[in-house]
């Protein structure tokens, strides 16, 4: 059995600009699950289209309740495959990714076509389809069922590294970095009231002091 998923996603931006933030989404602050990134092969085919494998490296972690059933040296990291097409005459750039590290234990194929949305032009709309596996006796159900909850919340931290990259290339200030600025903002605010207190509680000690020597 594999548990399937299909989901739509628009990007607030112009197919031309995801196309380049693909290339450079990595790094950003929602991908410290990504450690490396290397291109294996890249080709312009003589219809104009463009043909790239790249390896990626992510941090592996599998559920605690996992770790008694799986080898105690079971890498922590994950090797995965992407291929991409980026057609520039029908605009559309399609990814295919699938893991080559633990398959046996969960493999995870995701494909995705981004591509302009048909409301609204100047949007890129992506659609993506994962299916997810395991041939672990016993514990695949529960294992695909991890899976398949581990990548719907990738797809929250994928949006939001698109539309932080996307931000830096169009000049803005990325939106973590404004509530980042408020955090500290506060934080600073209440370190200074803080020290306020305190400094008046010790002139307020000072003065109780005097007055009884007086």
């Amino acid at each position: 059995m594999v548990k399937y998923f299909l989901g739509l996603s628009v990007l607030k931006s112009s197919w031309d600009q995801v196309f380049v933030a693909f290339w450079q989404r990595y790094p950003n602050p929602y991908s410290k699950h990504v450690l490396t990134e290397d291109i294996l092969f890249r080709e312009v085919t003589p219809d104009n289209r463009l043909i790239s494998r790249r390896l990626l490296t992510k941090t592996n972690r599998a559920p605690r309740w996992t770790e008694k059933y799986l080898p105690s040296n079971m890498a922590r990291s994950a090797y995965i495959i992407e291929d991409s097409i980026v057609d520039p005459q029908s605009r559309t750039l399609t990814t295919f990714t699938w893991n080559i590290s633990h398959a046996r234990y969960m493999a995870v194929e995701e494909r995705c076509v981004y591509g302009v949305n048909p409301d609204n032009n100047s949007w890129t709309e992506i659609k993506r389809e994962a299916w997810i596996s395991s041939n672990l006796f016993g514990l695949s159900r529960a294992l695909q069922e991890f899976g398949l909850a581990r990548f719907k919340s990738s797809i929250t931290k994928t949006m939001k590294g698109f539309q932080f990259i996307l931000a830096k290339m169009q000049g803005g200030t990325p939106s973590r970095t404004l509530v980042e600025t408020a955090k500290e903002a506060t934080d600073k605010v209440k370190e200074t009231a803080l020290a306020a207190s305190e400094k008046a509680k010790d002139l307020a000690s000072q003065a109780q002091k005097k007055q009884q020597y007086v």
